[in-house]
């Protein structure tokens, strides 16, 4: 089963999480998630993954508030879109979580 993790740094005080696994090219197991450091610690704002199951994207506040919502993909497809989610986006959900939005 190959299984892939990296961490890359996107700009100042941002970087993007990646794991997944594979089974015949097929993700069977994946998380993709936008940290921003906030001090010395770094904090989960969007995180894609198929945790209970289901492909979902959880959105974390500054406050700790968490926010579920379920994603109508197969695995394969929301390990693209959280890819190229994040991607784009990074800087506006960056900006947003520090804001408290």
């Amino acid at each position: 089963m190959p299984e892939i993790e990296y961490v890359i740094a996107l700009g100042e005080g941002a970087r993007k999480r990646h794991g997944h696994k594979t089974i015949k090219k097929r993700v069977v197991d994946f998380v993709v998630q936008l940290e921003v450091q906030v001090g010395d610690k770094w904090k989960p704002v969007i995180r894609y993954d198929c945790a209970h199951g289901y492909t979902h994207i959880d959105r974390f506040y500054l406050d700790g508030k968490k926010v579920k919502s379920f994603i109508n993909l197969n695995f394969n497809e929301t390990l693209v879109l959280a890819d190229e989610d994040i991607r784009e986006n990074w800087e506006k959900y960056r900006d947003s979580f520090l804001k408290g939005e």
